[in-house]
């Protein structure tokens, strides 16, 4: 897996601990790109200790039915993200690009002085093996079709010409990312086993979203 200038092929050249940053229905993906916009000082200082450090910070996101605002529960699968860009705003803030390198199992909460919550991970292996192009494996027309009506229903617009040229891969997690979904919806996407079962998940979405968004209960055709 590469991200960035940075090569991550055995889960040795990962961290078995990681910084948080929890994000409601954000999604991060290995392979995929994340902009972020980071205002909260204690994300602040994440990021800052990610750049003097390893570049790596751990997206995931919490669970929507928890009681503490403060220190919500979270889910257990998460994404690594490589910063692998950076802007400071003048006003305190800074923009960050995040590449996505691997999903991680959260095993548990380290105790720890800094602001932002740091956990024991678990790293998901398969993610940093080079698989076979599964691009035959995916129906391109169905997504790009089945997105088309998302975009048309929620008066949406995308860069058609850059989607129309992404390799197959790329498209699927770039829909993921963009797709306005919810917590639950996010993190199946982001828990699917590997691309093609992440694009069944992603048509199935987002043809249950035009549904209820139409008031129909039928399938699409």
């Amino acid at each position: 897996m590469k991200a960035g200038n940075a090569h991550y092929i055995q889960v040795k050249d990962l961290p078995d601990e990681i910084g948080l940053f929890p994000l409601e229905g954000v999604l991060l993906l290995p392979n995929g790109y994340l902009p972020l916009n980071v205002f909260e000082p204690r994300y602040l200082e994440l990021v800052e200790d990610a750049i003097k450090g390893n570049r790596l910070i751990g997206i995931i996101q919490p669970e929507p039915e928890s009681n503490n605002a403060e220190k919500p529960e979270l889910y257990k699968t998460g994404c690594i993200g490589r910063i692998t860009s950076f802007a400071e705003t003048g006003d305190g803030r800074l923009m960050i690009g995040l590449q996505g390198v691997c999903r991680f199992k959260l095993q548990k909460e380290i105790a720890s002085d800094k602001p932002y919550r740091i956990a024991k991970i678990t790293i998901d292996e398969s993610d940093l093996v080079e698989q076979p192009d599964a691009g035959d494996k995916i129906n391109r027309e169905e997504l790009l079709d089945t997105f088309e009506k998302f975009l048309d229903a929620h008066e949406m617009e995308a860069d058609w010409d850059s989607i129309m040229q992404a390799p197959t891969e790329s498209l699927v997690n770039a829909l993921a990312i963009m797709a306005p979904f919810g917590t639950a919806e996010k993190q199946a996407l982001l828990e699917a086993p590997d691309i093609v079962a992440r694009a069944a998940t992603l048509v199935a979405l987002t043809e249950r979203s035009l549904m209820e968004h139409s008031g129909d209960d039928k399938p699409l055709n």
